[in-house]
C-alpha cells in the first residue's frame, strides 16, 4: 500500500487555530494534545499492523502470546492476563478463542483453583511470538520515528499521564521514567 500523501499543512495546528478563533482558546492546547496522541497512535498501529499482517496476528493477540511467552511456566490465568494487558476479560476471551483455533494456545484447568482457567502457549505459539517480535523489533521498534532522547522524554510524559489517570501506582518506588 502506498504511503498516504502528505498534507500541505498540519491539520491539528489548523484545528487549534479554529478552536481559538471560535472562542475555545483556553482548551485548544488540550484538544491539540489529545488529537496528536490519537493520530500518533494511528500511525504507530498502522506500522505494527503492516508487520503483523503476514503472521495472521492482531496486536492484541501478539501481546497475549508475548505475555505468555514471558511467563515462567508459559501459562497464566485468564484474569491475570486480562489485568496485565489492561483489557476487559471479554477481550482476552476473544483473543484466546482465535489463538486456540490456530493452535497457538490451549485452555487448561488451573491446578489449584477449579474456578479458574489457564491460558497456555503452545510451541507453535511461542515460535510465532518470537518471529513476530523479531520482525517488530527490526521494522518498528528500532525506528519508531524519534531519536532516543526524544523517545525517553515522550515515554516519561506519557508515563506521567498514565499514572495521573490511575493506570498504575508505583507507590513509594519510582519508575524508570518518573
Amino acid at each position: 500500500m502506498p504511503p498516504p500523501q502528505r498534507l500541505p499543512l498540519d491539520p491539528i495546528e489548523e484545528a487549534h487555530r479554529q478552536w481559538t478563533e471560535h472562542g475555545w482558546g483556553e482548551v485548544a492546547d488540550g484538544m491539540a494534545a489529545v488529537t496528536s496522541v490519537m493520530r500518533a497512535q494511528q500511525i504507530m498501529m498502522a506500522r505494527v499492523d503492516e508487520v503483523l499482517k503476514p503472521t495472521g496476528l492482531t496486536f492484541a493477540r501478539y501481546e497475549l502470546l508475548t505475555l505468555l511467552s514471558f511467563s515462567r511456566s508459559g501459562a497464566l490465568p485468564m484474569a491475570k492476563a486480562s489485568a496485565r494487558l489492561q483489557v476487559h476479560p471479554t477481550s482476552v476471551t476473544n483473543a484466546v478463542d482465535r489463538l486456540e483455533s490456530a493452535n497457538l494456545v490451549n485452555r487448561v484447568p488451573h491446578p489449584s483453583d477449579r474456578r479458574a482457567t489457564l491460558i497456555e502457549i503452545t510451541d507453535a505459539g511461542r515460535k510465532l511470538a518470537l518471529e513476530a517480535t523479531e520482525a517488530l523489533n527490526e521494522r518498528v521498534f528500532a525506528r519508531p520515528g524519534l531519536d532516543n532522547e526524544k523517545l525517553d522524554s515522550l515515554v516519561r510524559i506519557l508515563a506521567e499521564l498514565r499514572q495521573t489517570a490511575g493506570d498504575f501506582d508505583a507507590g513509594p518506588n519510582s519508575t524508570k521514567w518518573s
